[in-house]
């Protein structure tokens, strides 16, 4: 008697995902499609079959595959063998510098969680809170309106005890007296050098990387990267404006201390003169006759974009232009400007991914990984290859930049 209602739930079940355009979570690299009748079906709905896992244009179109079970037998697929033990306890912190979209990424973390019956903790302060047993339960309705919030709303403190192995035992301690199980940390290289730390002493830890710097290897892009190039971009716009009313020359100082990432893509965008980083070290003299080149050529303006561990810094460039009889200089320092403000639509859905990427890593049993952006995926990688290594500045990018300024002969 129950068998055609029960047909009837799973066929409208089945029918929900193509009338949403979601995409599956069975899509995600690595993951097979589970056992019929142990997973629990919660999430988003896709088409699956015993043996046969959905593929992209299955997921995405909202076809079906060819049934590897009995005739027109559908059944409901969600996130694969994830261990949906009701009550586990997640936490997440971020840590080091803020970055924009931190915010989006934790009430995906918490969200996914909660999705999954488990209890999202927050950490406030960073690892420095954590040692302090700064823990309490994520309260949901105070998710709503985060995710375009700039900075944390969970707070951010370096801690120089948690560098310490001492520290770093401390927390392993904390963390087993909250019966914490799984920690997820949002931060840039420090961050997840501290998160790999704990994972080898057994912590089942995820990483999201969270630096405007742009210098943490093996993701293209890290979260906040894309509102803080925005940022440069508009200050180098409006620099150029009484630069050109001017006459003169200016030189814009914008982040990077060990990555020009930040400073090459923002001169690039703002149609820069020259740009200086800390990866490549250009002549000064040749720098000086290309600007004396622009002025006899009257131009009505010149911008360096600077990052600020560039070997030839901002304010020493600024002192040559400035013996010359050329333009007169002036220097601009955007500062912590680019760590602010509301974050973009980019890092509004990049931290959402992360954090929704980060919490079925952990339901599917990874542990000491970070998450990624891969071309148009989100993968995850393992921390010791990782941690130590830093983005290198594509060299092609830099020569463009100096193809796209050159001057007429």
């Amino acid at each position: 008697m129950n068998e055609a209602p029960r047909r009837w739930r799973l066929m409208l079940a089945c029918y929900i995902r193509p009338l949403m355009g979601r995409a599956s979570p069975t899509d995600r690299p690595g993951h097979d499609t589970g056992q019929p009748g142990k997973d629990v079906v919660r999430g988003s709905w896709g088409w699956a079959t015993p043996g046969h896992r959905p593929t992209r244009q299955h997921t995405l179109t909202g076809t079906r595959p060819s049934c590897a079970g009995r005739p027109g037998r559908l059944l409901v697929a969600s996130y694969e063998r994830e261990r949906r033990i009701i009550g586990v306890k997640v936490a997440i912190l971020t840590s080091g510098g803020d970055a924009p979209g931190m915010n989006a990424a934790v009430r995906a973390v918490a969200r996914t969680a909660f999705s999954m019956g488990w209890q999202p903790m927050k950490v406030e302060s960073g690892y420095k809170g954590l040692l302090e047993g700064r823990i309490s339960p994520v309260d949901r309705r105070r998710l709503g309106g985060i995710i375009g919030r700039g900075g944390t709303v969970l707070g951010t403190q370096r801690s120089k005890e948690f560098q310490s192995p001492e520290g770093q035992q401390r927390v392993v301690d904390v963390l087993e007296e909250a019966r914490l199980e799984a920690l997820v940390v949002v931060g840039g290289e420090g961050s997840l050098t501290g998160a790999m730390k704990l994972s080898e002493r057994g912590v089942k830890v995820v990483g999201i990387p969270a630096t405007i710097d742009n210098d943490v290897w093996g993701t293209e892009i890290a979260l906040g990267v894309d509102t803080a190039l925005n940022t440069a971009l508009e200050t180098i716009d409006r620099i150029k404006d009484t630069a050109s009313s001017h006459n003169r020359a200016h030189v814009v100082e914008v982040m990077g201390r060990n990555c020009g990432y930040l400073a090459l893509m923002s001169a690039i965008a703002g149609g820069a003169e020259a740009v200086l980083v800390p990866e490549f070290e250009p002549d000064p003299e040749d720098l000086i006759g290309f600007m004396r080149k622009a002025y006899d050529q009257g131009k009505s303006h010149f911008i360096v974009v600077a990052a600020e561990g560039a070997k030839l810094s901002a304010a020493e460039f600024d002192e040559y232009v400035n013996s010359t009889d050329t333009y007169e200089s002036r220097r601009t320092v955007v500062g912590h400007a680019q760590r602010g403000g509301d974050p973009t639509a980019f890092d509004r859905i990049l931290g959402s991914r992360f954090g929704t990427a980060a919490v079925e890593a952990l339901a599917a049993g990874e542990s000491g990984v970070m998450v990624a952006l891969s071309g148009e995926l989100v993968v995850t990688l393992p921390l010791d290859q990782v941690v130590g290594r830093m983005r290198p500045l594509d060299p092609q990018m830099y020569r463009m930049a100096g193809i796209l300024s050159a001057l007429p002969e």
